[in-house]
C-alpha cells in the first residue's frame, strides 16, 4: 500500500500532535515523540491510543 501523502500531511498524533511517520513494511503509522506506532487495517489508520503499540529504542532512533 502506498499511503496518501497529503493524508501524511495533515495526519498527527492524537496524543502529541506531532507528524506520523509511515512505515510500510509494518503498516503502521509512527510517532517517535510519544514512542507509538499506530496500525493502519484495511488501509484505514486506527488512531487510538490503546490500539498503539510501543516502539522499541531501535524503531525511535532508526
Amino acid at each position: 500500500m502506498a499511503f496518501d501523502k497529503k493524508l501524511l500531511e495533515i495526519i498527527a498524533c492524537p496524543i502529541c500532535k506531532s507528524p506520523l511517520e509511515f512505515h510500510s513494511d509494518a503498516q503502521e503509522l509512527w510517532c517517535k515523540a510519544d514512542r507509538l506506532a499506530y496500525p493502519i487495517r484495511n488501509d484505514i489508520p486506527v488512531l487510538m491510543e490503546p490500539e498503539a503499540r510501543t516502539l522499541t529504542l531501535d524503531e525511535v532512533q532508526s
